[in-house]
C-alpha cells in the first residue's frame, strides 16, 4: 500500500526503529481488517476494528483472537489504544498531505457533557492504568551476583541506580560518560529530549572496569564509539542490540531464580528508591526525562513509606481533634 509506505518513511525521520515497526504492523493489522483502501475508511470501520480487536471476532469471522492465562480472546485496551493512535497518526498524515477530507479515527463518543466541554467526549477504549512492578533489595542483590561481567554490571546500574531506560543505554557514546562529574549526558531520550543525569559511583566503576579489561579497541572504519558492544562471537565489538541486552537479562534472571526483572521494571525500582528516599518529585522527573509531571507522580503510590507515613500523619490530627475529650482517649482505645 504506496500511502502507507510514504507514511512509514515519514515516520523514520521523527521515530525511532521499535516505533516504525509498530506503527508498520498495526496499519498491516488495520487494513487487513477493514480490506478497505484509506480514502474509502470512514468512522464505522474504525469502531468495527476496535470492537474485532477486543473480542477477536468480525461478521466474517476471527481476525485476531489472541487467547492467553485464560482470558477471553481479543487483545488488552492499552494494544487496542496504541493502535488506534498509530491509524489515527496515519490519517492525520494524509489529511496533511491532502489525500483525504478527514480522520476517521474518531476523538471520542458523544457524552452528556458535550455541550459545556465539546472537545471531551467518552474515550473509545477504557485504559487501566496498572502500577509497575518493581525489584526488592533482595531480588536486585541476587540479580545482580548473576552478572558475569562488568559490562552487564554497568549496564543494569546504569537502570537501577541512574534510571536510564533500555534504549538510552544502548545509546550511550563515550564523549556521553562525564567521569569526573559522575553524570552521564543523555542525548538522544524519549520525545528527542536531552538531559544530563548524577548516576551512582558504583555504576562509574564498573564502566571502569569494563572499558580496561573488557570492551574491545575500536579499530578501523567499523570501530564504534558506543559505550557498550558485542563482547564475543562474530558481532564482535559491534554495538549491543536490544535483543542482546534482552537475553543477558533474561539469563541473569534464570541463574538467579527470578520470576521477572525487565529492563523498564530497573528503571521503575530505581524512580521508586529515590522517591521512598524523600527526593523531590520534580527532581525525580528531571532524572527520568519524563515530559509531563503526571507520568512521575506514580512513584508516590510505589513509594509505600511515603503514603503510609502521610495518612498516619493525617490520622493522628484526625483523631486528636474527632476523639478529643473521649472518655477512653486516655488509654488509647477505640469503640
Amino acid at each position: 500500500m504506496p500511502l502507507v509506505d510514504d507514511y512509514l518513511e515519514f515516520l523514520e525521520g521523527r521515530c525511532r526503529p521499535n516505533t516504525v515497526l509498530a506503527a508498520a504492523y498495526d496499519l498491516k493489522l488495520f487494513f487487513t481488517t477493514v480490506a478497505k483502501d484509506p480514502p474509502e475508511v470512514v468512522p464505522a470501520d474504525v469502531l468495527g476494528f476496535i470492537t474485532a480487536q477486543r473480542t477477536g471476532r468480525v461478521e466474517a469471522g476471527p481476525v485476531q483472537a489472541v487467547v492467553a492465562d485464560g482470558e477471553p480472546a481479543g487483545v488488552a485496551t492499552s494494544t487496542v489504544a496504541r493502535r488506534l493512535s498509530s491509524i489515527s497518526g496515519f490519517f492525520g498524515y494524509l489529511q496533511a498531505r491532502g489525500d483525504v477530507a478527514g480522520n476517521p479515527v474518531p476523538r471520542g463518543l458523544p457524552s452528556r457533557r458535550e455541550r459545556q466541554r465539546p472537545s471531551q467526549g467518552v474515550p473509545l477504549t477504557r485504559r487501566v492504568r496498572r502500577l509497575p512492578r518493581i525489584l526488592t533489595p533482595a531480588e536486585v542483590d541476587a540479580l545482580t551476583g548473576a552478572l558475569r561481567t562488568h559490562r552487564d554490571r554497568a549496564m543494569v546500574a546504569a537502570m537501577v541506580l541512574g534510571g536510564l531506560r533500555r534504549c538510552e543505554v544502548l545509546g550511550l557514546r563515550m564523549g556521553d560518560v562525564r567521569v569526573a562529574e559522575r553524570r552521564l549526558f543523555i542525548a538522544d531520550g524519549k520525545g528527542g529530549h536531552q538531559r544530563l543525569v548524577p548516576v551512582s559511583s558504583r555504576f562509574f566503576t564498573e564502566l571502569a572496569s569494563y572499558l580496561e579489561a573488557e570492551r574491545p579497541r575500536a579499530t578501523g572504519i567499523s570501530g564504534t564509539d558506543r559505550v557498550f558492544v558485542v563482547l564475543k562471537g562474530p558481532n564482535r565489538g559491534n554495538p549491543l542490540s536490544v535483543r542482546g541486552i534482552d537475553e543477558v537479562l533474561a539469563g541473569a534472571r534464570r541463574r538467579a531464580g527470578l520470576t521477572h526483572a525487565t529492563c523498564h521494571e530497573l528503571r521503575h525500582t530505581c524512580l521508586t528508591r529515590l522517591r521512598e528516599a524523600g527526593m523531590a518529585l520534580e527532581a525525580i522527573q528531571a532524572q527520568a526525562g519524563h515530559a509531563s509531571i503526571e507520568s512521575t507522580r506514580i512513584y508516590l503510590h510505589l513509594a509505600d513509606d511515603w503514603l503510609a507515613s502521610q495518612y498516619r500523619k493525617a490520622a493522628e490530627v484526625i483523631d486528636a481533634q474527632v476523639f478529643a475529650g473521649h472518655p477512653d482517649a486516655s488509654t488509647g482505645s477505640r469503640r
